[in-house]
């Protein structure tokens, strides 16, 4: 098997971290948090150098590539720590194309495509911890389609965003719905969260909605599993670049008239990160490549990947700031941005234990063992 990636994936790599170096710097990304943490600008180039289209269908005018090249452009917009919540135009490319009637994808896939509409998931809710198969939104029939209830909150640029795919209780089972920002009955409260991105608190008051299945659980499944594929990549960048600063710290700061990076007990922990670095990158691999795969074995994949790269997350930001010092953690240094950034990407989706929790109740009665 081949493990390469391609000349095209390359060229992809190469184009988005030239973009980041250059038009996404860590100057730039202050003034954006300093903003409220979302550039609708920042998304337009996004946009214009191809990645909302990358995911959508060549039908829907999109570049119809895969997950393993998303997987490529969210390590380097790791690397950035880019604010702009670029997964979920693959979220919505891949619950439209696999979920949603031929006239919703035709009304929303080309405008996801195109970066004129950023379509955000809207699932979270106070109670659930997590949960997917639990939803207090109720949807109703009216007359000219559906209406939503709900309370959903953490809604990722939720303020800024154009629609929500959004989950809901319709006759007694889970359902997906599709809803504008604009439409009547739609509230957001925006704030910006730990790491400096935008989010927002989404209350929708018999607010219209257009059906996109009725097989909600499967559907949101699959978003939930898209975006965890994705924020496992862009982790694997921001520890990527998080060690490397590591390691350049060290090879700069002295002590006792010596670099620190020739103390062999601290030179032990930083290959404990790289370590811990590879385990993830092998794992964020692992999950791109089993978003295809059926239901069940696609779900056991992305919780055994977030519960690693949630591990890895933890140890190479808390090790970075213990081998920093105290400049580890003051606002003024890149390298307390990343250990934010990682930290809030732990929780991301679904937190280490709860995937923890996941991966066990998946085990069957040999645990893989004697299989």
């Amino acid at each position: 098997m081949d493990f390469d990636f391609s000349d095209d994936q390359e060229q992809l790599r190469d184009a988005v971290r030239k973009w980041v170096d250059k038009g996404y710097t860590f100057e730039r990304r202050r003034a954006i948090v300093a903003a409220g943490g979302f550039d609708r600008a920042a998304y337009g180039e996004l946009a214009e150098l191809g990645l909302t289209a990358l995911t959508v269908p060549e039908q829907h005018d999109g570049m119809g590539q895969g997950a393993i090249d998303a997987m490529v452009v969210m390590e380097e917009l790791g690397r950035g720590m880019v604010l702009e919540p670029l997964a979920h135009a693959f979220i919505a490319s891949s619950v439209l194309s696999s979920h949603a009637p031929a006239a919703v994808q035709s009304a929303w896939l080309p405008r996801v495509a195109s970066g004129e509409a950023l379509v955000v998931l809207a699932h979270q809710e106070r109670k659930v911890r997590y949960r997917l198969d639990v939803c207090e939104a109720k949807a109703a029939a009216a007359p000219a389609g559906y209406t939503l209830t709900a309370m959903k909150s953490i809604v990722p640029a939720g303020d800024q965003a154009d629609a929500f795919f959004v989950p809901a209780q319709l006759d007694g089972k889970l359902a997906l719905f599709l809803v504008e920002r604009s439409a009547s009955g739609v509230t957001t409260r925006g704030y910006v969260t730990q790491d400096g991105s935008r989010a927002a608190e989404l209350q929708l008051a018999n607010a219209p909605a257009t059906l996109v299945t009725t097989d909600g659980l499967a559907a949101l499944e699959l978003a939930v599993d898209t975006g965890i594929a994705a924020t496992c990549a862009e982790a694997v960048g921001v520890m990527d670049q998080t060690v490397a600063l590591t390691v350049d710290y060290m090879n700069q700061r002295k002590q006792f008239g010596v670099t620190i990076a020739t103390f062999q007990a601290l030179r032990h922990r930083v290959a404990d990160m790289k370590m811990q670095l590879e385990l993830a990158r092998s794992m964020s691999y692992y999950a791109s490549l089993k978003l295809g795969a059926p239901a069940p074995e696609r779900r056991a994949a992305l919780a055994r990947a977030k519960v690693q790269l949630g591990q890895s997350m933890r140890f190479v930001g808390q090790q970075s700031v213990q081998l920093h010092g105290g400049i580890g953690v003051t606002d003024e240094y890149i390298g307390s941005h990343y250990f934010k950034k990682l930290t809030q990407l732990e929780m991301t989706f679904g937190d280490t234990m709860h995937h923890l929790g996941e991966v066990s109740a998946r085990m069957q009665d040999t645990a893989g063992v004697f299989a």
